[in-house]
């Protein structure tokens, strides 16, 4: 019966249907033939949402909004343009630091590169960059998004696995920095070897004027990390924190939210929170057919069957994650295959905060790949080029992200070190 109801999943999802209604029409399915009762359904969708940590979603997603709205995203744009914009290829590199001082803030990638890619890729094709080498570099960038805290991915992993936030926030920052640092490098030469070109440069004075611009937003990470690890808040409470001072920021500090934006706001942020919702919902009542069929346990022998040599396993569960994320999305394969592949990874000696943030950098890279690799197909639609194109220009950066995700899959000590500085 597990087979059944995988093989619909799949073949729903490769029909075009939207994983949502994949996930709750072959679980249906599944509970029919099964002869199940259906208050299964609501029981394990509320089960699966019944978390006060996850309050924290909506609040986040909200705190994004709002400094969106207040201007922080342009903000963010002029101090990375002022930092990097003078060297050759400046707005390439710009993108990328944009995505990293942004990340800070939406906790996703998809919000990243519709943000900082309908900014900057027309900006880019204006000065002369190519159409795929701008979508390819808004795309991969914005990966860099859900390594650092505020991460709404890693609030899930920490829910699933009653893992510490603040110790998942921690995990994911170093290799969010690795990542953007193979991402400039990448960038750079590619740009030196396209002779692309770079922006006058900027007064030390304008710098510091773009780095004040920029002050608030950046210091809202340090204000949610401060009071998670300093134990003066809950990741929940610190969400709300973090609306509090996005209302302030964008109010008094930049003047540009105003009361006439809040219905827009709020609604964006309902529909937001309940497509997350209701996905996490689905994906948990999906997970719970599956542990009661015996599915990680089967999963587990079986590839401990195959070998018990560690390296080779994180290889294939690097392979299925990847693959994975070619398709799914990615919060509905963390809630699916997380509390799945989680007993394999411990079986090696894998630390759970480690193995969280190894696949959600492994999810995060098919973001940017096809077939349904979500933020590559905004970022080709913003930049009015075809995905095949944008793709070929992507394989640079592709390298960079894979090679990161090796060195974190096998140096625990990279994920793991800023944690082991709070225990």
């Amino acid at each position: 019966m597990a087979f059944l109801l995988v093989g619909l999943f799949l073949v729903l999802l490769l029909a075009g249907m939207p994983i949502v209604f994949s996930l709750a029409v072959s679980s249906l399915v599944y509970l029919l033939i099964n002869g199940e009762s259906l208050t299964i359904i609501p029981q394990t969708m509320f089960a699966g949402i019944n978390s006060f940590t996850l309050v924290a979603i909506p609040a986040f997603i909200l705190a994004g909004n709002l400094m969106n709205e207040g201007g922080i995203t342009d903000k963010i744009i002029q101090f990375s343009k002022a930092s990097v914009g003078r060297v050759r290829g400046g707005l390439s590199l710009t993108n990328v630091a944009s995505s990293l001082g942004f990340s800070g803030i939406s906790g996703t990638a998809l919000a990243d590169t519709a943000s900082i890619g309908s900014v900057l890729i027309p900006a880019m094709k204006k000065e002369g960059y190519g159409p795929g080498f701008s979508a390819a570099v808004t795309s991969m960038s914005s990966t860099v998004g859900p390594m650092i805290p505020p991460s709404l991915p890693m609030i899930i992993v920490g829910t699933l696995a009653g893992a510490s936030i603040g110790d998942l926030f921690l995990a994911g920052a170093i290799p969010g920095l690795l990542l953007a640092l193979g991402f400039f490098i990448v960038a750079y030469v590619v740009s030196v070897k396209r002779s692309y070109p770079k922006e006058n440069p900027v007064s030390t004075k304008e710098l510091f004027k773009s780095f004040l611009g920029a002050f608030w937003a950046l210091l809202m990470v340090f204000i949610i990390l401060w009071g998670i690890l300093g134990g003066y808040f809950t990741p929940t409470e610190a969400a709300v924190v973090a609306v509090l001072y996005a209302f302030v920021i964008g109010a008094a500090v930049y003047r540009k939210l105003h009361l006439r934006n809040f219905p827009k706001l709020l609604i964006d942020t309902i529909v937001a929170t309940a497509a997350i919702l209701l996905l996490v919902g689905f994906a948990n009542l999906f997970g719970w057919i599956l542990v009661s069929e015996g599915i990680p346990t089967m999963l587990a022998d079986g590839l401990l069957s195959l070998t018990d040599n560690g390296v080779l396993i994180i290889l294939m569960l690097l392979l299925l994650l990847l693959i994975v994320g070619m398709f799914m999305e990615t919060i509905a394969a963390l809630t699916i295959l997380f509390p799945v592949l989680l007993p394999v990874a411990e079986s090696i000696g894998m630390d759970t905060v480690h193995f969280g943030v190894v696949m959600v950098l492994a999810l995060m890279i098919g973001l940017s790949t096809p077939p349904v690799g979500v933020c590559l197909f905004v970022a080709a639609d913003l930049a009015k080029v075809s995905v095949g194109k944008a793709f070929k220009e992507l394989i640079p950066f592709l390298g960079v992200s894979l090679a990161v995700l090796l060195l974190v899959s096998f140096i625990p000590s990279i994920s793991l070190f800023l944690p082991g500085l709070f225990e």
